[in-house]
């Protein structure tokens, strides 16, 4: 929790406001996804109903390993071979699996974007079958970000350029929700001096950082 109040604290001396939060609370409330497991088990167990998920053991190593799995041009994560489609929860009830979803092979999902224009992703080649709950019991990235967005009721979203193609994803979980989606803004990435993007996992400078070193927060805007 120490590094959601720091968060907190930069994104306001960053020059961010906002109505409600986890740190002011609201209607909406609570706003950790750790507090709201409720939301995604209900979801899930609403595809899981819909026939919209199956149970999948396959591991990463698994599918990156599989020779029909190749990486979609727009997408870093490779397309799932299918392995698991026909797999029923009764017949690994003793193995660790996860929550696959099932994408209409072929259907065009397309958006438009505030920034990027019309957008166009094809399910089953742009992007496979997705992880909407994993093998350690905790709700993938592109469910609970829908189950959040619904619950919400946001209308829109900003966020990286790099997030195009799971916005097809989780625009097919909005309707296999019955939820409408938000519209979306798709900002270019902000990169360093070398072209990379801005990333932990690239030691890149903090706004914690950057404050320290005396930079104010309208020199970084």
């Amino acid at each position: 929790m120490e590094f959601v109040a720091d968060m907190l604290v930069d994104l306001r001396w960053f020059g961010f406001e906002w109505s409600e939060g986890p740190d002011i609370g609201g209607k909406f409330a609570p706003y950790n996804q750790s507090e709201r497991m409720d939301f995604y088990r209900a979801a899930l167990e609403k595809l899981r109903a819909g026939n919209f998920i199956y149970p999948c053991t396959c591991s990463r190593k698994d599918i990156q390993a599989a020779v029909t799995a190749p990486h979609a041009e727009h997408d870093e994560e490779p397309i799932y071979p299918g392995t698991c489609r026909q797999n029923r929860k009764s017949e690994i009830e003793n193995r660790k699996f996860s929550w696959r979803f099932r994408v209409p092979d072929g259907e065009t999902i397309s958006f438009m974007d505030g920034n990027c224009g019309e957008q166009k992703f094809v399910a089953g080649k742009d992007f496979g079958d997705f992880v909407v709950w994993r093998g350690d019991g905790v709700p993938a990235y592109q469910l609970a970000c829908a189950v959040d967005d619904a619950a919400m009721q946001i209308t829109e979203v900003v966020r990286g350029a790099d997030l195009l193609v799971s916005t097809a994803r989780q625009i097919l979980l909005y309707r296999a929700l019955g939820a409408p989606p938000p519209d979306f803004f798709h900002c270019e990435l902000m990169l360093d001096g070398t072209g990379q993007r801005l990333a932990k996992r690239h030691d890149s400078l903090s706004l914690r950082t950057l404050r320290g070193q005396g930079k104010t927060p309208e020199s970084l805007r």
